[in-house]
């Protein structure tokens, strides 16, 4: 402290001294060096007056991008240039990004962060310090910085997997953070360091996150296929072909995409029993009369058992390259139908695949054999009981008209006896 003292005082009589002396000054102050900065903001207990810390650490930012690449501290914090005195005031202009990185704060000025804390004043949407960092800020490739791709998930999840941020910054999708690291993009990422597995920036953006409403964004709802396309691009393609993608294509807001079968954040594996079974409900929510005709059969109610041996929707009609039974493509077209029952039953034959698979016996125009066979066997049930309902109604009164002729019997024979005596 005793050395930066006497630094600012030396300072401050280099840039008053010729004023005081009655001289007039030979030119505009000369601007602090980063050396004159750090004299002061160098000491560890450097604090400003409300008693937050100011200190830098040199061989941090030494070895920070700004630092190794000879940035000065008035390159970013642009009043201090023209300071005329030191110490200087203790509130200084914010630092200006944009004087370099005009492009990345454009693209941040279209995004929901900026958005955030323009409109609504919400202060705790992120600036660029939160995920860049101040002072030791490295590059992207580097693996100590925070926007590496194997640090961008603890990045991003200071805010997005901090309960308190999301409730006070009123982010309405929740901890979505805590459901990454458990699917299988995070395991990957986090447990396995695959730098091949995608993280935030990969679906979300980097500078120009914007809201899943918004038609630019990548996970606007028509464009999410097109975002996970860049990873699994062939299923991307076999997936546009499909009736669910030519539907997007065309603007159906009903039509699945990747998320609604996968779900966002917390994507499992699909070829897991558990994953099986819990997408032939999320068939159900827009097929829900094929749901229920499926539960009706030996597959559907083995499977709600949570047996997963036996063929659930995707075994039948496919996962991403579903197609009308109408076409000759789809998996359950007439020429095909036949292969598709021998994935199981070997045996299979043309007389086999004649089966049903969503025989609805109130559907005269999908199977009228059906039907009328429904219709038969619910009067045959319906006369069955009436029958031996009646029959059992008869039956009982006819028991009780012998019992009561009996006991009317047995009575008339005791009073006869007693006359007799």
């Amino acid at each position: 402290m005793i050395r930066a003292f006497t630094l600012c005082c030396v300072l401050i009589l280099t840039l008053v001294g010729p004023a005081a002396a009655g001289t007039p000054p030979q030119a505009a102050p000369k601007p602090p060096t980063n050396d004159d900065c750090l004299a002061c903001h160098g000491d560890a207990g450097a604090v400003r007056g409300d008693g937050r810390s100011v200190a830098v650490k040199p061989e941090v930012f030494g070895a920070s991008i700004h630092g190794a690449g000879g940035v000065a501290c008035i390159d970013c914090h642009a009043d201090l240039a023209k300071a005329a005195e030191f110490p200087h005031p203790e509130k200084l202009a914010p630092a200006q990004c944009a004087s370099c990185h005009d492009t990345a704060v454009a693209a941040y000025d279209t995004g929901v962060h900026a958005q955030a804390r323009r409109t609504s004043g919400n202060l705790t949407a992120a600036t660029c310090a939160d995920c860049h960092g101040s002072h030791d800020i490295k590059p992207s490739a580097d693996p100590d910085s925070r926007t590496h791709h194997l640090r961008l998930i603890e990045t991003c999840g200071r805010c997005h997997g901090n309960e308190e941020i999301i409730k006070r910054g009123k982010i309405a999708i929740g901890n979505v953070v805590d459901l990454f690291r458990d699917s299988i993009h995070g395991k990957a990422l986090i447990k396995s360091g695959l730098s091949v597995a995608p993280t935030c920036s990969d679906c979300h953006g980097n500078h120009d996150i914007r809201r899943k409403s918004d038609p630019t964004s990548r996970v606007f709802r028509k464009s999410i296929p097109d975002t996970c396309s860049k990873c699994h691009t062939g299923v991307g393609r076999l997936y546009w072909e499909s009736v669910h993608g030519t539907q997007v294509a065309k603007g159906s807001p009903l039509a699945p995409v990747c998320t609604s079968c996968h779900t966002a954040h917390d994507i499992r594996r699909s070829d897991v029993e558990g994953w099986k079974l819990e997408v032939i409900k999320e068939c159900g929510t827009c097929h829900e009369q094929s749901l229920n005709t499926y539960r009706d059969t030996f597959h559907g109610q083995v499977t709600a058992l949570g047996y997963s041996r036996v063929a659930s929707c995707a075994d039948c009609h496919g996962s991403h390259h579903i197609f009308p039974k109408a076409d000759a493509r789809s998996t359950v077209a007439p020429a095909n139908v036949v292969t598709t029952c021998k994935k199981c039953h070997f045996g299979a034959t043309a007389s086999f695949a004649k089966y049903d698979p969503h025989g609805d016996p109130e559907n005269h125009a999908r199977n009228p054999f059906l039907f009328y066979t429904s219709k038969f066997m619910k009067m045959l049930l319906f006369g069955v009981f009436a029958f031996f309902g009646i029959h059992t109604g008869l039956w009982f009164a006819r028991g009780m008209q012998v019992k009561t002729a009996g006991r009317m019997r047995r009575r008339k024979g005791q009073d006869s006896g007693e006359d007799g005596e």
